[in-house]
């Protein structure tokens, strides 16, 4: 028995299907294999070799598929069983528990592997053509504009919420508002909200030292139920409220803390438990109520019942501790671990506490003729409030919380009456949308487009719970975003990169249609070829339709571009301009393929290297001397000029020339 450590094969980079295709070209486009290729991540190459080898080996007569019971689990496993061009019979374990009945109880009922050979392809189909989009789109933009711009089925309605969100913040304009108010002894009461201030001034003149009557009283019993158990993304908005910590931080803490085995499977998507968990359950919640600090905050029996629902775990239940936190010294774990561990218990006692019961209050006053409203709580039953206060209070920094809720007001009854009143005007501004904080983008991503799926799609939203931080990470890496505290900031290589996106590459509704498409197949009512050929013809008509850039759009990445690179020189083929990247020199003109590479074997042999004044000098005079040059049949050096000796092929060549000696000699 072994595993795999994730994603043992990946697709292949272009350059696996052509030499052609290392440069980035607009005639190459679109790029659309016949056949996927895969290659093994250098880290992978041992785990996948052992797996080969169990796979292959002559005391084996079965293999047993074990991975995540879902569609990427079913590619994890199927690409090795190929690569090791494994014949052997496949049988299927699916399961979303890791108790020990659970697991007996799928090995006794093991299913055969070409039951989920549907579930497979439409791995494989959403796979392929997240590279299709990604490749091809991103080098169509690039080409077209002269900037790297990474485009992604994700990535790119990810950044398009984030640049949205700043245009309505800019556009916003905020406008003054007046809310005349009575104070009548113990309480206030507030008037309809004014956009003139002289209307709410004639309302305060009328009012003020008048009486003011109940004119009627509703008091409802409201019921606030327990929060459900966290999945990942649920934990990581968490995380981020209230430590600050990124998506990103918080599935590493949760990780490590996976593999403390202090905690169940991190990259859920369900929050809720199997129906086998509930007796382990309910003693990890006496456990916690009996020795965490805000246990003591929970009465009643606990309610598993509530937090337990079979029928909505997928690959896994939702996130809690496990009974190893009884054998471990909290105090001793690092300081983000226990932040993340001490938050999934507390969300584990308050989901199984009892509700949080109020009495609310409505009371409408009349004064002078106009209305008043006022209203107050009163708690009933604190429920699980109390435990999730406990712990609040145990936090350093308290995080934001809402708008405080209403307090309770003094006895009332209809046609009591209030005199003399106090009246007077309340001032506000009306506030533009927030800036997205993580925990805000990805709540955006977890509903994005989901209106549009299929019931039954297997990810709703933009990405999955084990990927959302990992599109952030890479948003802000590549430029397109940047943190400022909580907050994530489009940067103006990013708005401008939304700027020139057409409508379908930049909306959720392409995930929406995936997954509607992606459900057929796995449902067998729709060939994976067909799937495909769908993802072809919309690349043959992104490229079709984008064959030169966008006049108006052209100066919002050459300006930036050339204010991040120095010219180092005239191209000696196409006469553009060569800039300094970080393996050489290149071209600025994408279908030309000249580069001076500094790794070079000519200058290397010499124990030289092209520096940028080397280039320099290259590329404006055709030659440059040098002393020092190391002879490899000697072992001493010399001087020479070195010639650009450039014939238009894929590498440039030199040749030395040596200075005239006197006598005639070289």
């Amino acid at each position: 028995m072994s595993w795999c450590v994730g994603h043992l094969l990946e697709l292949a980079q272009p350059e696996a299907y052509g030499e052609q295709y290392a440069k980035w070209r607009y005639a190459d486009l679109p790029i659309l294999p016949e056949t996927w290729k895969y290659e093994v991540p250098k880290d992978k190459k041992k785990q996948l070799g052992l797996l080969c080898r169990l796979m292959n080996n002559s005391r084996v007569d079965t293999v047993v598929c074990a991975t995540d019971a879902g569609r990427e689990g079913e590619l994890i496993f199927r690409l090795v069983y190929q690569y090791a061009k494994c014949k052997k019979p496949m049988e299927r374990l699916w399961i979303s528990s890791m108790e020990d009945a659970a697991i007996r109880d799928g090995f006794e009922h093991l299913r055969p592997g070409s039951s989920y050979d549907n579930l497979f392809h439409a791995a494989v189909c959403r796979a392929g053509a997240d590279w299709l989009v990604g490749i091809n789109a991103t080098r169509l933009f690039s080409v077209l504009y002269g900037a790297t711009l990474n485009v992604g089925r994700v990535m790119s309605p990810t950044l398009a919420l984030l640049v949205q969100r700043e245009a309505q913040i800019q556009n916003f304009k905020s406008k003054t508002f007046y809310i005349p108010e009575i104070t009548c002894g113990g309480f206030t009461a507030s008037g309809e909200r004014q956009e003139e201030q002289e209307k709410a001034e004639a309302v305060r003149i009328s009012c003020d030292g008048q009486t003011a009557t109940v004119l009627s009283l509703e008091k409802q019993i409201k019921t606030v139920q327990p929060p459900r158990l966290y999945d990942l993304t649920t934990l990581q908005r968490e995380c981020n409220r209230i430590y600050g910590y990124t998506a990103q931080q918080t599935l590493d803490y949760l990780q490590s803390l996976y593999e403390k085995k202090l905690v169940t499977y991190p990259r859920t998507d369900s929050q809720y438990l199997a129906d086998d968990m509930q007796d382990t359950a309910v003693s990890l919640v006496l456990w916690l109520r009996g020795n965490l600090p805000f246990g003591k905050g929970c009465n009643g029996e606990p309610d598993i019942d509530r937090v337990t629902d079979g029928s909505k775990v997928t690959d896994h239940h939702a996130i809690i501790p496990t009974m190893e936190i009884a054998r471990t010294d909290l105090d001793s774990l690092p300081s983000g671990e226990r932040d993340v561990l001490t938050l999934i218990a507390a969300r584990l006692l308050c989901a199984t506490a009892q509700a949080h019961k109020f009495e609310a209050v409505t009371a409408i006053l009349d004064c002078a003729g106009h209305s008043f409203t006022a209203k107050g709580k009163t708690v009933l039953q604190n429920g699980w409030k109390e435990a999730d206060r406990l712990y609040r209070m145990g936090l350093k920094q308290k995080p934001e919380e809402k708008d405080s809720e209403d307090a309770a007001l003094p006895e009332l009854k209809e046609n009591q009456t209030f005199s003399p009143v106090a009246a007077s005007i309340r001032e506000g501004q009306t506030s533009p949308p927030k800036h997205y904080t993580e925990d805000s983008v990805l709540a955006a991503m977890e509903t994005a487009g989901a209106e549009d799926m299929p019931e039954d799609a297997e990810r709703k939203g933009l990405g999955t719970p084990a990927t959302r931080a990992a599109t952030l990470e890479k948003l802000v890496a590549t430029g397109f975003v940047e943190r400022k505290k909580k907050q994530l900031l489009p940067t103006e290589k990013g708005v401008n990169l939304i700027t020139v996106l057409p409508d379908n590459i930049k909306s959720p509704l392409l995930t929406a249609e995936w997954e509607s498409m992606l459900k057929q197949v796995e449902h067998g009512e729709m060939p994976a070829s067909a799937f495909m050929e769908e993802i072809a013809d919309m690349n043959w008509e992104l490229v079709k339709a984008h064959t030169a850039p966008e006049e108006s759009f052209i100066s919002l990445f050459a300006a930036a571009g050339r204010k991040e690179r120095e010219i180092i020189g005239t191209c000696p083929r196409c006469g553009a301009s060569v800039y300094e990247g970080q393996k050489g020199f290149f071209c600025e003109n994408r279908d030309c393929a000249f580069a001076l590479w500094k790794d070079n074997r000519f200058f290397s042999s010499k124990k030289k290297s092209i520096t940028k004044a080397v280039a320099a000098a290259l590329l404006k005079e055709g030659r440059i001397s040098m002393s020092g040059l190391y002879s490899e049949k000697t072992g001493r050096t010399y001087d020479a000029v070195v010639v650009l000796d450039d014939t238009g092929g894929k590498y440039v060549n030199f040749k030395l020339e040596f200075p005239q000696k006197k006598g005639g000699r070289k």
